[in-house]
């Protein structure tokens, strides 16, 4: 029973998994905390009204049974500002991938000749242009 939950691990790369998920939260944190700490105080100031993540539109009040107002409202601050730190974190997260996998190199390509009748390339060892067929 262990013996096959062992190879299961193994074989899937559920140990690989697991630390990416666990190393993916922590680099979430510490972006949050970048979005949340350092970028947003910097934007803050030039965005109009100052806390606009409290910003709400309000569309009815009513007097609920225990005889308090209640308020309906739709939360937009909240919202857009976790789209901004949706945005912040996508970034950072793409511009730390980017930095850190490394697109492989592109093969060369393979060695071919120009026909000197018509022009196209064909390759090395060719004796015949597949194109207009004279001979190379």
């Amino acid at each position: 029973m262990i013996r096959g939950f062992k190879e299961f691990l193994v074989k899937n790369n559920v140990l690989a998994l697991a630390v990416a998920v666990i190393v993916g939260g922590a680099v979430g944190k510490v972006v949050s905390s970048l979005a949340a700490d350092i970028i947003m105080p910097l934007i803050g100031p030039a965005i109009p009204g100052g806390n606009w993540r409290t910003a709400t539109i309000e569309f009815g009040k009513k007097i609920g049974a225990d005889g308090k107002e209640v308020i309906n409202t739709i939360n937009v601050g909240t919202f857009f500002g976790n789209v901004v730190d949706f945005l912040i974190i996508a970034i950072v997260v793409y511009v730390i991938t980017k930095m850190l996998l490394k697109e492989a190199p592109v093969p060369p390509p393979p060695p071919s000749k120009t026909c000197p009748r018509c022009k196209e390339t064909v390759a090395v060892d060719a004796s015949r242009c597949k194109f207009c067929t004279s001979d190379l």
